[in-house]
């Protein structure tokens, strides 16, 4: 099972690697677009290997989510409740899988308000068990939105010339729906082209409190799995 995961995921990085030049740094977002363009047949390209994948990963998840070695691991364990996920203000799948119905998707912002319809995947359970199932059918509505975004996206032009500096007090902020959940941006001009203050709140500091939440009493044995539920990035929280 997990061999085949990794097939899959090769698939998907074969994608990355044909649209931006890289499989694991992209680097082709730049201030004011992307450098790269995809034409009509790597839309078709990409269409065609997420049809390709998407029953062999159903049946995956199947496999995994029915196991019942899986379900006695993390059935009932690292339990966060609906009440503690809103006051710690969790984010993602994290939040999701206890029942906190928000996804920065929900707001619109961008491409997502041209969505024919978008319902985040929740779950009520609360547990290592509910954050893997949410992460799972996460990855399939990744995919519809993906072959939704590609039958509506307009061409024309992938950047346009941004010229001048942020005046001296000048500001903004926005925010993005990430794997690990919501990642706020931050920025301040001083009037020069060296911004004054630029800020990433990245949704694992989000999670942080959460997570030590969610360890709380735990066997010493269930804390990788936790922690793995969770998926934390520390090096992203760091910076």
């Amino acid at each position: 099972l997990f061999m085949h995961c990794w097939r899959l995921r090769e698939r998907v990085l074969d994608i990355f690697e044909k649209t931006t030049g890289g499989r694991v740094i992209f680097s082709v977002v730049k201030v004011g677009g992307v450098q790269r363009d995809i034409d009509s047949d790597m839309f078709a390209y990409i269409k065609q290997v997420l049809a390709g994948i998407t029953d062999e990963y159903k049946q995956i998840v199947a496999t995994l989510l029915t196991d019942t070695s899986v379900k006695n691991r993390l059935v009932g364990v690292g339990y966060i409740s609906h009440d503690d996920a809103v006051a710690q203000s969790l984010v993602g799948p994290f939040g999701r899988a206890s029942g906190v119905n928000y996804d920065v998707r929900m707001l619109g912002n961008g491409a997502y308000g041209k969505l024919s319809d978008f319902q985040p995947v929740l779950d009520n359970d609360g547990d290592c068990y509910a954050r893997v199932k949410v992460r799972c059918q996460e990855v399939l509505q990744s995919i519809d939105i993906i072959n939704e975004m590609i039958d509506t996206i307009p061409a024309g032009d992938i950047a346009v010339k941004v010229k001048g500096n942020p005046t001296a007090g000048a500001e903004a902020c926005n925010v993005l729906e990430q794997p690990r959940g919501e990642c706020y941006y931050y920025a301040r001009g001083n009037g020069t082209k060296y911004l004054e203050r630029m800020r990433m709140r990245t949704p694992t500091s989000q999670n942080l409190a959460g997570m030590t939440l969610a360890l709380k009493g735990c066997d010493l044995a269930d804390v990788n799995n936790i922690v793995l539920t969770i998926d934390p990035c520390i090096s992203c929280t760091e910076r």
